[in-house]
C-alpha cells in the first residue's frame, strides 16, 4: 500500500522520519531551498500560494504524485492517536505508516475530527471571520454549474460542525475526483472575485473556501469517511485565540 501524506511546510521545522510523510515546501517558486521538495516542480500552482496555502500542495500532488493514498497534513497540525499534553507526547502520537494501512484498509477517506462550533452554523461562521464576496460566489456557481451539489451544499452551510484544516487521507481515485472539482469551482471563483484591496490574511480566501467545500463534496456523494483526532504541535495562546473569536463576532474580523 503506496501512502504518502504531504506535510505542507514553509520553513525549516521538525519533520516525522517516518517515510509516509513528504514534506511539501509551498509557495516555492522564488523561494530558499529549505531542504523539501517543492511544489514548484511539473505541473503547478505554487506562485499561487499566498491566496491558495496549503492547495498549492494539493494540485501539485494531484498533477505529479503517483501513489495509492494521498494525504495531506500541515507542519504543526497532524493526525494523532489521541490527545497529549506536551509538544514531544503529542509527536510520539502521530500516526505511523502501518497504523494507516489499517486504517485505509477499512475505510478509503479520513477527515480531522468534527470541529464544533455550537452557536453559529458553517456560513455564519465563515461570514464572521473572511469577507462574504468569496462564499457567495461559491454558492453562485454551485446553483449555476453544478445543482446536483445544492442540497449537500446547503446541509453543510447549515450545520453548526464541520471536518476543518484541510486535513484528509484518500485514495487516488476520490482524490483526483475531489481536485477536479474544486480546483475547477475555486478557479471560477478567482475570475470573479477581486481581492486587490483584502489584507494579507484574507487575501488567503481560495484556502478558506475549501475547508467547507470538502464536506460538501462527501456529503454530495454520500462517501464513508473515518474521523481522526488532530493535534496542535506547538503550544496555544488561548487568551488571543478568544479575543479574535469575539472580534470576529462583532464584526472587526473581516478587514
Amino acid at each position: 500500500m503506496n501512502i504518502k501524506i504531504m506535510v505542507a511546510v514553509h520553513k525549516p521545522y521538525w519533520m516525522p522520519e517516518d517515510v509516509v510523510y513528504l514534506p511539501i515546501h509551498v509557495g516555492r517558486e522564488g523561494k530558499k531551498d529549505i531542504g523539501f521538495q517543492g511544489d514548484n516542480t511539473g505541473d503547478n500552482i505554487s506562485e499561487k500560494n499566498p491566496h491558495y496555502c496549503e492547495l498549492t500542495a494539493m494540485y501539485w500532488a494531484w498533477k505529479n504524485l503517483d501513489a495509492d493514498f494521498v494525504g495531506l497534513v500541515h507542519y504543526r497540525r497532524y493526525f494523532t492517536r489521541k490527545e497529549a499534553l506536551s509538544v514531544e507526547k503529542k509527536k510520539a502520537q502521530i500516526i505511523s505508516g502501518k497504523e494507516w494501512e489499517k486504517i485505509l484498509s477499512r475505510t478509503p477517506i479520513v477527515v480531522a475530527k468534527k470541529r464544533k462550533y455550537y452557536i453559529e452554523s458553517n456560513k455564519s461562521h465563515y461570514l464572521h471571520a473572511h469577507h462574504a464576496e468569496g462564499l457567495d460566489e461559491l454558492e453562485r456557481i454551485i446553483h449555476e454549474q453544478y445543482p446536483e451539489y445544492v442540497p449537500a451544499m446547503e446541509k453543510v452551510m447549515n450545520r453548526t460542525w464541520a471536518h476543518m484544516f484541510n486535513m484528509f487521507v484518500m485514495d487516488k481515485k476520490h482524490y483526483d475526483a475531489y481536485c477536479e472539482w474544486m480546483f475547477a469551482i475555486l478557479a471560477e471563483i478567482e475570475k470573479n472575485v477581486d481581492i486587490s484591496t483584502y489584507s494579507a490574511y484574507e487575501a488567503r480566501i481560495y484556502g478558506f473556501i475549501s475547508e467547507l467545500m470538502l464536506d460538501i463534496w462527501l456529503e454530495k456523494n454520500n462517501l464513508p469517511y473515518h474521523e481522526q483526532n488532530v493535534s496542535f504541535m506547538e503550544k496555544q495562546n488561548w487568551l488571543k485565540k478568544g479575543g479574535a473569536f469575539i472580534a470576529r463576532k462583532v464584526g472587526f474580523g473581516r478587514a
